[in-house]
């Protein structure tokens, strides 16, 4: 990538100031100056990203996709200018157009996609992965309210609704190309087929549109871009004509309605059955989409068969909410691809790795069975077998442990356990510090552990310095370089 000079990049935000607004850049606003200066970088940032999809492609490289309800990404435009190499030149940039860069850059809204430890992980893992030139994406949801905006009013903190969204975001990009269409609730109807293997179809399900929107994840001056892809869920349905029949046209509003609460804000109160239910919905949306999606790059990347997924494509899930893509990945492999169970079953078990983030039982993630059943019936039916063939199992091949089945069943007192779902179905099971992988392992998993002990390891979390040191203090960065090295 060429880098641009001060004067560069000062005459190229002042052409995109008088050909998008149409004013003279000394007239501008700290906001328009700020998505100026995000399309000049986005310009840069483009055939990077394409050159990247492209190298992945060529190399035949195997790619890690990363699950997440949470990514809290922040603001990237002093990352991507810190990443770019462009961050002192976008200063000196700004100084001589006549604006404070801090003020600029403070235009930009928060992604608030997260909930603290869990969304930023998330996102240091992704800036890490970029910048070591590993090819390793994220697959999340595209919420219209993040987190929530705080104010102190009266000396109490106040909650609002955080509608980051409100003006255009300047690093995403829309991907028609790339809907796919996710179902919930309907029928399950089941037939045998001329060669003897069982046929599932679905009636009557409700259908969603899932539409991804890419974020470029930027390494750190090495010319890779990685992706972010955020998915929005759309009504598949077409207008109403409301002039013939008024109440067809407010139950289609109610539709769309519960449409767009699926990607509507994290974390839904889950005190009602509703609540949770949406819940339940948004963790579905996330893996059907996502899943569907990595087995579609990997038939049009790698024209292999389906045996050599694992030698391509892993999937990491970050904490319990994703965990029915597990399922998910044997729906797709047993009822669109028509593998047998054990083959779709050592496919999916080779692919999949967990993290886990809590030693707290009772802080793990469970859901009431016929929730699940009545929104998701295929998705259930398949947990169902996983549950079964692994208590036989145990039955059979470990009956020092056959007393110890209801701790470890998948679905055990009328709820689906999504942590033992998780580690059922995964290669590997990693915490996220010392000590806390040595608690999985001797008490809170200690039975999962004597099962699959090669499956247990630790990961301990870290931090991007590139933002929390580099961007935050450049003076200690200058300092430390002086005295050890870039």
């Amino acid at each position: 990538m060429k880098r641009l000079t001060a004067k560069e990049l000062a005459a190229q935000i002042t052409q995109f100031i008088n050909t998008s607004y149409n004013v003279e850049v000394q007239e501008a606003t700290n906001e328009e100056i700020f998505y100026s200066l995000a399309a000049v970088v986005n310009e840069q940032i483009k055939p990077l990203w394409f050159d990247t999809k492209n190298r992945y492609k060529s190399e035949q490289a195997k790619q890690v996709y990363y699950l997440s309800m949470e990514f809290l990404i922040g603001r990237l435009i002093k990352s991507n200018l810190l990443n770019t190499g462009m961050l002192d030149v976008a200063n000196q940039a700004l100084a001589e157009l006549g604006f404070d860069a801090e003020e600029v850059y403070a235009v930009e809204h928060d992604a608030g996609l997260g909930n603290g430890g869990l969304g930023r992980l998330a996102a240091c893992f992704l800036d890490s992965l970029a910048s070591l030139g590993l090819p390793g994406h994220g697959y999340g949801i595209r919420y219209r309210y993040g987190l929530f905006e705080q104010r102190i009013i009266h000396g109490n903190q106040v909650e609002l609704p955080d509608y980051w969204l409100k003006k255009p975001y300047a690093w995403e990009v829309r991907r028609e190309d790339e809907i796919c269409v996710v179902q919930f609730q309907g029928n399950v109807l089941m037939h045998q087929r001329n060669d003897g293997s069982l046929e599932f179809k679905y009636e009557h399900t409700d259908k969603v549109l899932a539409v991804p929107y890419d974020i470029p994840i930027i390494g750190y001056e090495n010319e890779t871009v990685n992706t972010l892809r955020l998915w929005s869920a759309e009504p598949i349905t077409e207008e109403p004509n409301h002039s013939t029949d008024q109440d067809e046209f407010y139950r289609h509003l109610d539709f769309e309605h519960s449409i767009e609460q699926l990607s509507g804000f994290l974390y839904p109160d889950d005190s009602s059955y509703e609540g949770k239910e949406l819940r339940l919905k948004q963790q579905y949306f996330l893996v059907s989409a996502s899943i569907q999606n990595i087995m579609k790059q990997f038939k049009k990347n790698y024209r292999l068969s389906l045996k050599h997924l694992p030698e391509k494509v892993v999937i990491q899930i970050n904490d319990t909410h994703p965990s029915l893509s597990i399922p998910e990945l044997m729906r797709i492999l047993m009822d669109e691809e028509r593998l047998g169970w054990d083959e779709a079953w050592d496919i999916t078990t080779k692919v999949f790795a967990y993290t886990n983030h809590t030693t707290l039982s009772e802080a793990l993630e469970t859901w009431p069975k016929q929730m699940m059943q009545s929104l998701l019936p295929r998705i259930y039916m398949i947990i169902e077998e996983i549950n079964e063939r692994f208590c036989q199992g145990i039955w059979f091949e470990h009956k020092e442990l056959r007393d110890k089945i209801p701790e470890l069943a998948v679905i055990a007192d009328d709820q689906v356990h999504m942590a033992r779902l998780a580690i059922v179905g995964s290669f590997s099971v990693n915490g996220v510090a010392n000590i806390h992988t040595e608690i999985l392992k001797k008490k809170e998993m200690k039975n999962f552990y004597s099962l699959y002990p090669e499956r247990f390891n630790n990961k301990t979390n870290g931090i991007t310095h590139r933002r929390w040191l580099m961007q935050v203090n450049p003076k200690l960065t200058t300092l430390i370089n002086e005295m050890i090295g870039d």
